[in-house]
């Protein structure tokens, strides 16, 4: 499988709380909310189609309890939303989640424990080579991070909505890790929703 990361942000890199406020996950952070007033039928359908390609799910604790609490006790299985995350397999990284309610979840924990995480990073490696398509992150900005570190990540898809929130958490932090990027795809939606799918590709070439 290829690792596929899928993330909704802003024009200034924001990607915290797209969905709505929630002062339990985000406390302090009061501009949640800002993808969905600007979502159209086709943009809405391009990310319900990325949804249905996923043969697995990977996802951080914190993104986990969100989808598990929202999206895991729907039963609305005419929605793509809906019935790819309640069909397909469900990993979590977490060294503190011990009985995971979400039918068909499996803890991969080890990011922790040693300090450097090799213990999830080979289990996340024997992930990828399992037999499939994609294996998806949705949200989980911190495990992303974590994953393009160690070069796990196979494609990214951005949803970049035209929107500048001003504050909250960015998907890429000030300083870290430079990487080309090969574009694969670009679909622009009525709503000015631009969504770009990249390759990680080595280092950048510098002028």
């Amino acid at each position: 499988m290829k690792l596929v990361t899928n993330t909704q942000i802003t024009v200034d890199g924001v990607m915290q709380a797209n969905g709505g406020n929630n002062p339990e996950l985000d406390p302090g952070f009061d501009r949640g909310g800002w993808a969905i007033p600007l979502g159209d039928e086709e943009s809405v359908g391009f990310i319900g189609d990325c949804y249905l390609r996923a043969d697995a799910f990977l996802f951080g604790r914190r993104t986990y309890d969100l989808f598990a609490g929202y999206w895991g006790v729907q039963t609305d299985f005419d929605s793509p939303f809906v019935r790819s995350l309640n069909t397909r397999p469900k990993f979590v990284a977490s060294d503190t989640i011990t009985d995971p309610q979400w039918a068909d979840t499996t803890v991969l924990p080890g990011r922790r424990a040693d300090g450097e995480g090799s213990g999830l990073e080979a289990a996340i490696r024997e992930l990828k080579a399992q037999p499939g398509g994609e294996l998806q992150v949705h949200g989980s900005g911190q495990l992303i991070r974590w994953l393009l570190e160690r070069e796990l990540v196979d494609e990214m898809v951005l949803i970049v909505c035209p929107v500048i929130v001003g504050a909250g958490t960015r998907l890429f932090p000030d300083s870290g890790r430079d990487f080309a990027l090969e574009l694969l795809d670009c679909r622009t939606f009525p709503s000015g929703i631009v969504a770009q799918t990249f390759r990680p590709g080595g280092r950048p070439q510098y002028a």
